[in-house]
């Protein structure tokens, strides 16, 4: 898979629905790309910049791929160290048995002893990775109800640009398309509407880990002005798990409402 989305990908094709990759149109075949089904290679009419591109983008994504593996690892060997019972109720998990049970957007995490999961999530790096750091790291500084943008964690305004990208244009992309989106995502994720912060139209609440809520606010397109979307933090969230976690939980939810939509539609 190369490319945040299947979006990305297709504007690096040439447009024509030649055919002749096979599929029916560019964007069909950009779909099939960002699912991993097809190589972008296969595009008999990409340019040598954008192939050359790609390919460089597949090593790198590959070499990330192996340092992931390795950090994960560092990370569970962390978790055989710690007291499970006081890191329970630090982070406002619970134990069953001797197993750590974390919510996860309205769904157990849970993690052993000798750092095996239990779940039925599927193991995929941006909820893998946050949940870890969150048990291992969280102070449990409790949630303040204030609300904050990603630029105002620190370290937050260096990455918002690619957060912005990867997480809020896409969600923003989704909510124009779909009507029923918001409601898709408080059943798929036990959200909550609340009453419209910062004059949004639309205000949702989700709980992506105990003491990380998060808010999505959209703004409707409106007399000639285009629509908005922008995802806030409560403000202890840099205390309890810090930029690099909260820009995985944020865009890789925004990824996988993208796949979902590719696949399925809403």
């Amino acid at each position: 898979m190369v490319g945040a989305n299947a979006m990305e990908i297709f504007l690096h094709l040439e447009k024509s629905n030649c055919r002749e990759c096979g599929e029916k149109t560019c964007l069909a075949f950009a779909g099939a790309v960002f699912r991993g089904t097809r190589r972008i290679g296969e595009c008999p009419r990409l340019n040598g910049a954008a192939l050359a591109k790609f390919a460089a983008d597949e090593e790198s994504l590959q070499d990330r791929t192996v340092e992931l593996a390795e950090y994960i690892a560092e990370m569970k060997g962390k978790l055989t160290r710690l007291d499970f019972a006081a890191t329970a109720g630090l982070i406002g998990a619970k134990m069953s048995g001797e197993t750590l049970q974390v919510p996860v957007l309205g769904k157990l995490f849970g993690v052993r002893g000798d750092g095996t999961f239990v779940t039925d999530l599927h193991l995929i790096p941006w909820v893998v990775v946050p949940l870890l750091e969150y048990i291992v790291n969280c102070p449990g500084t409790p949630v303040t109800g204030e609300w904050i943008s990603f630029r105002e964690i620190p370290g937050g305004r260096e990455k918002y640009a690619l957060f912005k990208k990867r997480g809020e244009d896409v969600l923003r992309e989704l909510a124009d398309r779909y009507t029923d989106f918001f409601d898709d995502i408080i059943h798929m994720f036990d959200g909550r509407a609340v009453d419209k912060q910062f004059e949004a139209d639309v205000s949702v609440v989700l709980l992506p880990l105990p003491l990380v809520p998060m808010m999505i606010c959209y703004w409707k397109p409106d007399e000639g002005m285009a629509s908005s979307l922008n995802i806030f933090f409560d403000k202890s969230a840099g205390a309890n798990i810090g930029v690099d976690s909260a820009f995985s939980l944020g865009t890789g939810i925004a990824q996988m409402l993208g796949k979902l939509a590719t696949h399925h539609g809403f």
